[in-house]
């Protein structure tokens, strides 16, 4: 039996010992209250010893409260300046997915992260007085340092449950470290041990099967990869930084692949032995492989938030689970506990949280934790042993010590080393579901290359990319990557073939067979989630685009870029092979190494891939998982052909079996139209017209409004009824407005989200007549003017008592926070 797993007996014993517990608690109470007796035993392996515990006494015996109550905050680089760590002894700093290094864009090379991170160590050395102790700077590195420009970028983690290969895991867990730690970092942010149970979930994609036997045979190679083998602490000498490694986080726990209706940051609905069986498996060998950290995660179990359960936290995780490190938090994951807000969380501590993520409501964090431990709130013991955990790991990861011998060497990022790794990776990846004998493609072919993502490496990359969502990037972004034509190009060229790119599938001259790249575009967790399996459901144009070159009478092979399973029967019917490829990062060529045979059409390098998440059949299959009752995939959990194989697949049936409203809450204005459920609303419209104009080069793709200056007037986009921005505010979503100036206000302008009302008059009053601009401002913004952000009705209200004449293109929110601006509160 493996350690840390409970035999089946002692498990049914247990088990029954719960079901006969009584006392007073409430029945909904003990439905979130684990017992630790349920659980399987872990233990930290390599972070407590006597050399690293003596350190850390000496340590903790000298901070003051307020330095131990910093040492539990950690703030994020877009809202600390390292000129405040003279004044706050802050314990960390992260870097969010969309945060920028100081002074310079967010799609920097590591240079400005190497120079951000000496500002703020240089900064914290000038705190007058005190016990000096290291800051720790963490970051999602979640398939490779997707951070900075020129990084190695793996494929995420869906694709890589489908290799069922731990060894490669380990080998991308340690080339990750490397190029984490070059850029100034040393905290990875991973790994990801979800099971997602729901694929319409927008994060399915960072965990690596819908069946916890894959992610527990590679949670704790992840770890080993990343951290190396833990040593003990000697001082002077070299911890994990030193050894070219850093420290992770095993996230998310607990439960947030399990999330009812696969809401992001939701409920949890499950039982107790559900959520041990299914969600806590990975936990065993990420803590007896030595993870430093562990990651509290957003969502609830059956009603009551993670970060403030402490059954979890501290009995089963600190306790029977026996994990030594430290709990983060997630993104003001504890303002979400009931009776807290971002600037205020007595329970989040009490629970077991060590170190909050409080990424802007850091300082307000700190003076109320400051006083609540102040008054007894939470109790020194408690302090202390927060302290005492972060301190520990600070020891092992040796940064106490002055060496850091990756920082900063650029020869590390997107070395030749791990691109070859990658591109192994991918090549594992690869799933294929059918192949009706067109696959491999000799190499001595004329291929044409078509669809959205054949050139695109950044929607080959997916999510957590060089920014949060993964949006708004150009190939520019990525000089050590290439895209899957280009890899697919390098190859037949060197066996005398030809490969040209044509995305829409035009061409002169008929090819021998087309290979279409094309799938979903880049998101990441709250804006990925949707409401349906079926892919481009009411919008078919990938569909028409392979039935278009089916009728010339080419061959075609679908490439699909998914970050999940999704309803394709009626792609797959449209191509004569179909190869799941998921998200496969900046290694393309890896796609070319599988597809291409030799000159003869015999296969260079076989298919390998199987499916670790089961394929649906039908679009309403959310909850698609081995082993449920009524398992009916499409293709099985498993699944995946070879070369070798004899299957051919037939006709598949194109009834999608479920159809769903559309359900937008971020498109108001778009190509002219206003998506459901908005429309413009004039008030009065005696004073405030509107009219059609082209923009962006599209006849009547804009709107022009024009205000008389008669009477006070309004032009808004506006819902039938409302909803909830609050994931949005919080995440640092924008609203984004492409307007022209026509005329010159004559009278102040309002921004408005209902009561939160933004002056813009000198943003109208700067911008030149007759030229299209963005403007971007932050929700928080609005939010802090007096937008109640959980009731929106109208995200978009333009007023003024003057003249004005302005047209849009475009109103909608965005993920990118590149030039963003918060204006003034306007005058009520």
């Amino acid at each position: 039996m493996m350690r840390g797993v409970m035999n089946t007996k002692a498990f049914c014993a247990a088990l029954l010992a719960t079901t006969l517990l009584t006392g007073a608690a409430s029945a909904a109470e003990s439905q979130s209250t684990a017992h630790p007796a349920l659980w399987p035993v872990a233990k930290s392996q390599g972070l407590v010893d006597p050399q690293t515990e003596a350190f850390v006494d000496a340590v903790l015996a000298k901070l003051t409260l307020e330095e131990k109550i910093g040492q539990m905050i950690q703030a994020d680089i877009a809202s600390i300046k390292p000129e405040d760590l003279k004044t706050y002894p802050l314990g960390s700093i992260l870097a969010g997915g969309s945060s920028p290094p100081l002074g310079a864009p967010d799609r920097s090379p590591i240079g400005p992260w190497v120079k951000s991170v000496e500002a703020f160590r240089d900064a914290a050395a000038q705190r007058q007085g005190g016990t000096q102790v290291p800051l720790m700077f963490g970051i999602d590195s979640v398939h490779g340092n997707g951070n900075a420009v020129g990084a190695t970028l793996f494929p995420h983690n869906s694709a890589l449950g489908a290799t069922r290969d731990p060894e490669l895991i380990r080998k991308i867990g340690a080339a990750t470290a490397q190029e984490t730690a070059a850029a100034g970092f040393d905290w990875a942010f991973g790994p990801t041990l979800t099971v997602p149970r729901d694929d319409r979930w927008g994060r399915a994609y960072e965990g690596y099967s819908e069946d916890p036997e894959i992610v527990r045979s590679y949670a704790g190679q992840m770890i080993l990869g990343l951290q190396g083998a833990v040593s003990p602490f000697k001082g002077g000498g070299g911890g994990v930084i030193q050894q070219g490694h850093v420290a992770a986080s095993a996230k998310h726990f607990l439960g947030d692949g399990g999330t009812h209706l696969g809401k992001d940051q939701g409920d949890t609905q499950v039982s107790e032995a559900e959520l041990i069986r299914l969600h806590a498996q990975g936990y065993v060998p990420a803590i007896n492989a030595g993870t430093m950290t562990i990651m509290a995660s957003f969502n609830s179990w059956n009603g009551e938030k993670m970060h403030g359960n402490k059954s979890l936290l501290t009995d089963v995780l600190k306790g029977r689970m026996g994990f030594d490190g430290f709990v983060v938090g997630d993104w003001n994951g504890h303002g979400q506990v009931a009776g807290c807000t971002p600037k205020s969380c007595s329970k989040a501590a009490n629970a077991g949280l060590d170190m909050y993520m409080a990424p802007d409501s850091w300082k307000d964090l700190y003076a109320n934790t400051l006083a609540q431990a102040k008054s007894g709130e939470i109790p020194m013991a408690r302090i202390d042993d927060a302290v005492r955990r972060i301190l520990r790991v600070k020891a092992k990861m040796g940064l106490f010590q002055q060496a850091r011998p990756v920082e900063g060497k650029e020869a590390v990022m997107g070395s030749a080393e791990h691109r070859a790794i990658a591109r192994q990776a991918v090549r594992e990846s690869l799933v294929l579901l059918k192949n009706n004998g067109v696959l491999p493609v000799k190499a001595s072919a004329n291929i044409l290359v078509a669809g959205s993502g054949a050139d695109d490496i950044g929607q080959q990359a997916g999510g957590w990319t060089l920014s949060w969502q993964g949006t708004g990037n150009t190939k520019a972004d990525f000089p050590n990557a290439q895209s899957i034509y280009s890899g697919l190009k390098e190859t037949v060229e060197a066996s005398g073939g030809s490969a040209t790119l044509s995305v829409d599938g035009s061409f002169d001259k008929k090819p021998d067979v087309a290979i279409v790249v094309f799938g979903e575009t880049p998101y990441a967790e709250g804006v990925g989630d949707i409401k349906t399996l079926e892919y481009q459901p009411g919008n078919k144009t990938d569909l028409a685009l392979l039935k278009k070159l089916k009728a010339a009478g080419v061959p075609v092979v679908g490439v699909f870029l998914s970050g999940r399973p999704l309803w394709v029967n009626p792609e797959i019917n449209a191509t004569d092979a179909f190869v799941a490829a998921w998200l496969p990062g900046s290694e393309g060529g890896g796609i070319a190494d599988v597809l291409i045979g030799d000159k003869a059409g015999k296969p260079r390098t076989d298919f390998r891939g199987k499916l670790s998440f089961s394929w649906p059949k039908t679009a309403g299959q959310f909850t698609l998982n081995r082993g449920d009752k009524g398992y009916d995939p499409q293709f099985a959990y498993g699944y995946g052909l070879t070369y070798a194989s004899k299957v051919r697949v037939g006709r598949l049936s194109e009834k999608p079996g479920f159809t769903v409203a559309a359900d937008n809450t971020s498109n108001y204005f778009v190509g002219g139209k206003t998506p459901s459920p908005f429309e413009f609303r004039l008030t009065p419209t005696t004073a405030v017209q509107i009219r059609p104009v082209d923009a962006g080069n599209v006849q009547e793709a804009g709107r022009q409004l024009t205000f008389s200056g008669d009477t006070a007037a309004t032009a808004a986009l506006a819902a039938d009824k409302a909803f909830d921005l609050s994931f949005q505010a919080n995440a640092d979503i924008d609203l984004l407005v492409d307007y022209r100036v026509d005329a010159k206000p004559t009278a102040p302008v309002a921004l408005s989200i209902g009561a939160g009302k933004l002056d813009v008059t000198p943003v109208l009053e700067a911008s030149p007549l007759g030229e299209w601009k963005s403007l971007k401002v932050s929700l928080k913004c609005f939010q802090a003017a007096g937008t109640d952000v959980t009731k929106v009705t109208a995200p978009f209200e333009l007023s003024t008592a003057g003249k004005l004449v302005v047209s849009l293109q475009s109103v909608k929110l965005t993920t990118d926070p590149a030039g963003a601006v918060c204006p003034g509160k306007a005058s009520q």
